[in-house]
């Protein structure tokens, strides 16, 4: 049987949820099975910055961070279903990746 495994990832989660809610009611529409999302670790980027401009006076910092959330979804392939999943709104800042699997 094969399979689409769609990759999602972004720094805003409220986002990615979303995505996955509608790809969740596709799926139910079209009566195809579906895995997922599972949650992927996330990556967090930190950046430790002196406050100071010119490098003088006390040592303070100023700690960044950004946060990568990933989800994973593994979709039964019915061309219907992958068609509507096509058509799903992509926000801006929300990286997909859809990869058919034997």
């Amino acid at each position: 049987m094969q399979r689409a495994r769609i990759n999602l990832s972004s720094t805003d989660i409220g986002k990615i949820n979303e995505i996955c809610s509608a790809i969740k009611e596709i799926a139910e529409k079209t009566k195809v099975v579906m895995k997922g999302p599972i949650h992927l670790p996330t990556k967090t980027l930190k950046l430790t910055t002196r406050k100071s401009p010119c490098g003088d006076g006390k040592a303070s910092f100023d700690n960044f961070e950004m946060r990568i959330h990933k989800r994973l979804i593994d979709l039964g392939v019915d061309e219907r279903a992958l068609r509507l999943v096509m058509r799903v709104p992509i926000p801006e800042g929300v990286q997909i990746t859809i990869n058919l699997l034997d």
